[in-house]
């Protein structure tokens, strides 16, 4: 299995679009009422299009030449926190077929990489609190909690 990650350019759009696609479909459909699971195909393509223009990080991981996952990556300053330089990892999916094969993995390392070249000074991923998986994933890549966010229905 050849197993590769690549950057995203303009005509791999649509692979990067069914890839949120699915994670929306899986984490957030399973984890929240209220996600509009349909936004990546309505709205997709013109956000990660803007993406490309701007100073992102956009992957595609592939096995042989089919899409078995993404990342996106965005640098965020705030002036609250006139110190930090976050990279935050906003999304990242791999297809349940190929979890635990490293592209994962691989992808968290171009994040890495990213994010050192970019002179940033921590990482943050959000993950759903329910999405044991997920969380165990980040915590084997250094990742450990922050913040905490609590919710009720009204």
């Amino acid at each position: 299995m050849a197993e590769t990650i690549v950057h995203v350019t303009p005509e791999l759009i649509p692979e990067l679009v069914a890839s949120a696609g699915a994670l929306f479909a899986e984490d957030g459909g399973r984890h929240d009422p209220w996600m509009d699971t349909g936004w990546p195909r309505r709205e997709g393509a013109a956000y990660y299009q803007d993406l490309l223009a701007g100073d992102n990080l956009c992957l595609l991981a592939r096995s042989n030449s089919t899409t078995a996952g993404h990342l996106i990556g965005r640098l965020n300053t705030n002036a609250l926190r006139p110190g930090a330089r976050t990279a935050v990892l906003q999304s990242l999916l791999v297809a349940e077929e190929y979890r635990r094969t490293g592209l994962g993995s691989a992808l968290v390392a171009e994040f890495t990489r990213w994010a050192a070249e970019k002179e940033a000074n921590e990482f943050k991923v959000t993950a759903f609190a329910a999405n044991e998986r997920a969380i165990a994933f980040y915590r084997k890549h250094g990742f450990a909690p922050f913040e905490l966010t609590l919710s009720r229905p009204a």
